[in-house]
């Protein structure tokens, strides 16, 4: 009998999340500068209409891969997750490009957020450098990962709390500006027809499939949820019932928001130098409400770099668990925390500094694009890993252990491994985003290279390697 089914990790970190901290994660995750404020680059650049269609393609697309990833988590939970996954499923190497792949998205995503930031804090502080704010959003952040997943899990639902209220408050508002109920002359012109007004497409249709990159990263984190398996209560109840609500989110939150921002604000006034969001409620003429709304959006940005950190932590003590890389990575403190996986992390929102040389709103596109690509290679792998999990389960007749109708296999997995592909072979049309696709070429021929040197070439860290992958599946046995 195969023997698909995988053991929880042996692990010396904590189960101290919640059930309703991950459900809370799950509602919210994804909810950030995506969404806050890349939303404008795809309405400028794909057209009002062409952007609704580019976020529904990433709704879909993300929804697929969430398929997987529920499936995956249930059947071999573990902390790293998709990581784990590829490892068992597509091969050590692939296991291990998915891991760097995977905390490469989030540090450079640390710096984003924390960039973004920034320029939210230089609407009440314009005198003040981006990167003073940057580095206290910094400390922050690491305080709240520092001393024990729960009060991780505690932060981060709170701030994921904020964030899904206030989009509800913003879609009741868009919502009676273009009904009419809440006018003033700047919302003269607001309604479906700008939708429109400029034809269905300014830029042409392939603008909207060039935008994709940016839709990409404004759905990533999604994702996250498998994670947190290896420190959740119960995973199998708890991830399951988060993921469930991942699809009337995105139509409600992601898709219901593109709507209105592209029936209020004309396509040509999009930019990044300001929140599409801040605009609607100034064009609403409510007293006080964009600083409102920058205040929600920036406890959203803060959510993600705290689910970033999070994340990324995690995919090191999970590389170092696994004998990929130094075994100091899986040291934990007392709360059961990775410190050095967690130091080593946080080196990511440094970048967040570089902001203080160039212009914030030309740095936060660059790293979007950069950490968007890296996401779209992990749900890949994800999409892959599912399909060859469902072949193991028909190559050992055990198709009875498949969560989903058998009518869904194998489209399921691979519709979303053919979706992440074609998203990534997209971006070569796109001279803005080139650059992201050609700097990952060598990128992924330096990780490929490197595991192949270190842990076939070199036979001493081969030997070292599988030794820890016995100890490990002794230990999970037991």
């Amino acid at each position: 009998m195969c023997n698909i089914k995988g053991e929880i990790m042996a692990t010396t970190l904590k189960r101290t999340m919640r059930t309703r901290h991950i459900q809370m994660i799950g509602l919210a995750s994804g909810i950030g500068t995506g969404l806050f404020l890349s939303s404008a680059y795809t309405i400028h650049t794909a057209g009002a209409l062409g952007t609704i269609i580019a976020y529904s393609i990433g709704a879909l697309l993300v929804y697929l891969v969430m398929l997987s990833v529920a499936e995956l988590s249930i059947a071999m939970p573990a902390t790293g997750a998709f990581h784990y996954h590829a490892q068992q499923l597509i091969g050590p190497a692939t296991g291990f490009f998915v891991a760097i792949a995977y905390w490469l998205t989030w540090t450079i995503a640390l710096g984003s957020e924390f960039t973004a930031a920034g320029i939210i804090m230089q609407r009440w502080l314009p005198h003040l450098p981006v990167w003073s704010f940057s580095g206290l959003f910094l400390l922050v952040i690491l305080l709240s990962n520092f001393f024990s997943a729960r009060i991780f899990g505690e932060s981060e639902y709170w701030l994921a709390a904020i964030k899904v209220v206030a989009i509800v408050i913003f879609l009741i508002v868009g919502v009676l500006i273009l009904t009419g109920i809440i006018h003033s002359p700047r919302t003269a012109s607001a309604g479906f027809q700008n939708i429109l007004s400029h034809g269905a497409f300014p830029n042409g249709i392939w603008a909207v499939f060039t935008t994709i990159l940016a839709v990409n990263f404004a759905f990533s984190g999604t994702e996250l949820m498998g994670i947190t398996a290896g420190e959740v209560e119960n995973p199998e109840k708890a991830i399951p019932k988060a993921i469930k609500a991942v699809w009337w989110r995105q139509i409600i939150f992601f898709i219901g928001s593109i709507v209105i921002l592209a029936a209020v604000i004309p396509y040509e006034k999009a930019g990044v130098t300001e929140s599409p969001f801040v605009t609607v409620f100034s064009m609403a003429g409510i007293p006080y409400a964009a600083d409102i709304m920058n205040f929600v959006i920036l406890t959203g940005i803060l959510s993600m770099a705290n689910s970033g950190l999070y994340a990324s932590t995690r995919m090191l003590w999970s590389l170092g668990h696994e004998g990929l890389i130094s075994s100091k990575f899986t040291a934990t403190n007392k709360h059961g925390i990775p410190q050095l996986a967690l130091f080593v992390s946080l080196l990511g929102g440094v970048l967040a500094l570089g902001s203080s040389f160039m212009a914030a709103g030309q740095l936060y596109l660059i790293l979007v694009e950069v950490s968007g690509l890296a996401v779209v290679f992990v749900w890949i792998a994800i999409s892959w890993s599912h399909y060859q999990y469902y072949l193991k389960l028909k190559k050992a007749h055990q198709l009875n252990q498949l969560r989903y109708p058998k009518w869904a296999y194998p489209i399921l997995p691979l519709a979303g491994f053919a979706g992440s592909s074609l998203s990534v072979i997209l971006v070569i049309f796109d001279p803005a985003q080139r650059m992201a696709l050609l700097w990952s070429i060598p990128f992924i021929l330096l990780v490929y290279g490197y595991y192949a040197l270190r842990f076939k070439l070199l036979n001493k860290y081969q030997h070292k390697r599988i030794k820890i992958s016995q100890e490990r599946q002794v230990h999970d046995k037991v």
